[in-house]
């Protein structure tokens, strides 16, 4: 077995999109969105998200349309979106399916049920939220996301925020 200092599944840098490789220079939070639906849960590590003040707020994400989480947020009208710091690197892979889980990722940490979902309980930020439009319009290859905050919990900031950046984790 040889271990390999770059992604296994990643295409060369001169067959990947330019619009990708652009947005992959801007550095973005590691959010993670998850939900629960008929007693099973989904997530996804979600980097393409943008938060918009207001009364209410909202957040806007890129949700592939065949991930498991789209299929249970639909059904289940509301979500949680936690804010990833540097502790939660091997959680971040794991949720957005480029490093194994055994068991699945939820196996990997602990969660609070709350009611718009669960919530992963050592994030220090997370806001829960309801399903703006169950037929987002598409944009890409993804799915524009939106949805309303209805409440917002802030803990003690001293871990560095993850971000994400041209494929690699780093914090801010």
């Amino acid at each position: 077995m040889t271990i390999h200092g770059e992604h296994p599944f990643l295409p060369p840098e001169s067959d990947r999109s330019p619009v990708r490789r652009f947005r992959g220079r801007l550095p973005s939070p590691v959010g993670l969105w998850t939900t629960s639906y008929d007693g099973r849960r989904a997530g996804l590590t979600v980097s393409s998200m943008v938060v918009a003040d207001g009364e209410p707020g909202h957040i806007l994400g890129l949700i592939d349309p065949d991930s498991e989480l789209w299929e249970a947020l639909r059904e289940a009208g509301t979500a949680v979106v936690s804010l990833l710091g540097e502790p939660h690197r091997q959680l971040a892979d794991a949720f957005g399916y480029v490093a194994p889980a055994p068991g699945g990722p939820f196996r990997m940490a602990e969660w609070t049920e709350t009611e718009w979902g669960p919530a992963l309980a050592s994030a220090t930020t997370w806001a829960g939220c309801r399903l703006v439009d169950p037929a987002p319009p598409e944009l890409g290859w993804s799915l524009a996301v939106s949805l309303e905050i209805q409440h917002v919990e802030l803990a003690d900031d001293t871990q560095p925020a993850l971000v994400h950046r041209r494929g690699r984790y780093g914090t801010a």
